[in-house]
């Protein structure tokens, strides 16, 4: 495991995190020397004081929930480890009021001892009255194994943060949120998966982790899974396992909350540091796919970075048993720059929302256009080798970009490939097809799978060669009119980039290859310029494209990219030929 943190002192980076959120929000203070973070503008007199916190780690939560309608203050630890009694106790004394204070803690051991001690030091101190609400919502760890321990407290925390914050902040007394609160405890379940764990910045980095496995049953203190899937399992497998753990109320051992008498029901999809939103919002759609196909439809649906473990690679999932209090609550505004846009804030539209439209754009390969007709079989075959020459250098091409440009080459072309593949699958090209309304309908597939600088100039090639095609005035397809048209296609090209050989694009590999073909009329010597042209771009200076804001040294690694897409193209056209 590579150690990709800017931090090497753990303990500054916590301080210097919280002092982060103040400069973010105006409403926040930072207390340095117990390392809390306080809401202004809280009145302990009006109001019950919500607290929270416990080790670093897991941001957003806790400071980041601080604010009108959620919590009062929160209190750290270094990474991953309890504040001490005098840093909860200070932080009671400070917002803490008559109206009575609630100390919201995960079920960690330390924890627990660290905010119990600072509960009973504070009522005999000031007088105060201070409640302790345990939150434990893992369904991993089932009753017998956790014995008298019981369940890990997890991101169903942060909704018990946010029901009882909007209450406190209607000014209900502390018997009343402290019950709701035990309600809300009691029908939380969440469950955890993660792939291989986390540097903890400030200390060495693991070597033995490259090789992360699925596990499981993840907390949130880097602490293995209760199982280590040894395969990698699909998402819907991986997801599966996991609503099985969570909704499978007659297990003995941890069926912990039935849903089959719900008002309404809140699910949370969490981010628990390092998986991208690309997933995560991916991730949010199949799981409520699959609640869906159980027979649970969540009231409210809930997704975002809420609950970590530093940048760990993985989610949880939690499933909230709510009562129409609790819904309200979760949509009334917050202040707490942590939290998610609030859903009474969006203007709910009951028209269709999930809309199909089709283009008018034809992937028909036999469109009648002018021009010389093609031989099918050749044609097929040329086609079919060249999209296979493609998807064959695609895991290539994907680690070459990746080291002068942004990763996608291989994947943008290869689903080019796959889209051209398709088409012929689709409508074959007849010995009737002419070789204009054949190139028009893979242009017309690659700009609807290709995206990026490359889909545009591969779709703006191949449609400037199917132009140059039905202007030919020949009745049969042959080298050299192939020559002539992509001569053609290339100038058009050419009127709409600055790249030529020497920029390290795919130019390098283009230009080279059509001017052999058309001067020489031999397919192979084309693709032995293209070849050269392909490795002339090792080592070159860019010029065009994102390799320009890479690191000089890396151009000396490998060959462009593009350049290397269109070599694999030309030799797999080159290879029907044979």
């Amino acid at each position: 495991m590579a150690d990709t943190t800017f931090f090497s002192d753990g303990q500054s980076l916590v301080t210097d995190s919280l002092q982060g959120l103040v400069d973010i929000s105006p409403e926040l203070i930072f207390h340095e020397t117990i390392k809390t973070i306080s809401y202004a503008h809280h009145d302990p007199s009006k109001h019950v004081s919500l607290i929270s916190g416990g080790g670093a780690g897991h941001e957003p939560a806790h400071a980041a929930f601080v604010g009108q309608g959620m919590l009062s203050a929160a209190v750290s630890g270094n990474i991953f480890a309890s504040p001490s009694v005098s840093q909860i106790v200070e932080a009671i004394r400070t917002v803490g009021g008559s109206a009575g204070t609630i100390l919201i803690v995960k079920n960690y051991t330390g924890d627990i001892f660290h905010f119990h001690l600072a509960a009973e030091k504070a009522r005999a101190q000031w007088g105060y009255r201070v409640e302790v609400l345990v939150v434990g919502d893992d369904v991993a760890v089932g009753r017998e194994r956790s014995g008298k321990v019981g369940r890990r407290g997890l991101a169903g925390t942060i909704l018990v943060h946010k029901v009882l914050g909007a209450i406190s902040a209607q000014g209900k007394s502390i018997d009343e949120i402290l019950s709701v609160g035990k309600q809300i405890v009691d029908g939380l379940v969440t469950c955890g998966v993660s792939q291989g764990h986390v540097h903890i910045p400030g200390t060495t980095a693991d070597q033995g982790a490259a090789n992360a496995k699925v596990e499981l049953g993840m907390g949130i203190h880097n602490e293995p899974g209760c199982q280590v899937l040894d395969v990698k399992p699909s998402l819907e497998s991986l997801l599966d396992s996991m609503l099985d753990l969570l909704l499978k109320a007659n297990d003995a051992d941890r069926g912990f909350v039935n849903f089959d008498d719900r008002e309404n029901s809140v699910l949370l999809v969490n981010n628990l540091g390092g998986t991208s939103q690309l997933e995560m919002s991916a991730i949010t759609h199949h799981t409520v796919l699959k609640l869906d196909s159980r027979g649970l439809k969540p009231t409210r649906v809930l997704s975002g970075t809420l609950m970590t473990s530093l940048d760990a690679c993985g989610f949880s999932v939690t499933i909230l048993k709510a009562t129409d209090e609790m819904i309200a609550s979760l949509d009334s505004p917050t202040t707490a720059i942590g939290w998610l846009q609030t859903y009474s804030a969006f203007k709910p539209y009951t028209g269709k929302r999930v809309v199909t439209t089709t283009t008018a754009k034809s992937s028909d390969t036999n469109l009648k256009t002018p021009g010389p007709k093609l031989i099918a079989v050749a044609f097929n075959s040329s086609v079919i080798q060249a999209c296979q020459a493609l998807l064959a250098a695609e895991p290539q091409i994907t680690f070459d970009d990746r080291i002068v440009g942004d990763g996608d080459c291989g994947a943008t072309l290869s689903r080019g490939a796959h889209a051209v593949l398709k088409v012929l699958a689709d409508t074959p090209v007849k010995e009737t097809t002419t070789a204009g309304g054949a190139v028009m309908a893979i242009a017309h597939a690659i700009e609807e799978s290709m995206d990026g600088t490359s889909g545009a100039l591969y779709e703006l090639f191949f449609t400037a060669l199917a132009t140059a095609l039905q202007s030919s005035s020949v009745d049969v397809i042959s080298v050299d009119v192939w020559a002539e048209a992509a001569n053609s296609a290339l100038q058009r090209l050419q009127a709409m980039t600055p790249a030529r050989v020497g920029d390290r694009t795919l130019m390098d590999a283009l230009i080279p290859f059509i001017e052999v073909l058309q001067k020489e009329g031999d397919l192979q010597k084309a693709v032995d310029a293209a070849r050269k042209g392909r490795d002339s771009t090792k080592g070159m200076k860019a010029s065009l494209g994102r390799a320009v804001y890479v690191a000089g040294e890396n151009w000396d690694k490998v060959p462009d990219p593009g350049a290397e897409g269109v070599v694999a193209i030309v030799e797999g056209i080159a290879k029907s030929a044979l």
